[in-house]
């Protein structure tokens, strides 16, 4: 029997944006944050600020997600770490 490769309603796969991860729910948090931020890129176009970073990849997509995935998969944007900031209570209890 030969191996069919079926195209998908996400592409790049799903299986290949999570070897870039930790999780299902980073890969979300990740491509969402990212979207936002190509998604605001494009609305200030018009307006000349350019504070914003443009797309990292070059692609034929025109939602922002699709891009986002694209630009995980090809290692343009990779996930850090956030260090949460010590609560004042947790301060306090430290110095107890």
């Amino acid at each position: 029997m030969s191996t069919r490769s079926f195209d998908t309603m996400i592409n790049p796969q799903i299986e290949e944006l999570l070897d870039r991860v930790d999780s299902k729910f980073s890969l979300v948090t990740l491509a969402a944050r990212r979207a936002r931020q190509i998604n605001s890129y494009f609305n200030q176009l018009g307006d000349g600020l350019g504070h914003m970073v443009p797309p990292q990849v070059s692609s034929v997509a025109r939602k922002p997600l699709s891009i986002a995935f694209e630009e995980i998969a090809a290692d343009k944007i990779v996930q850090v770490e956030r260090v949460e900031a010590a609560t004042a209570d947790d301060a306090a209890a430290a110095t107890a």
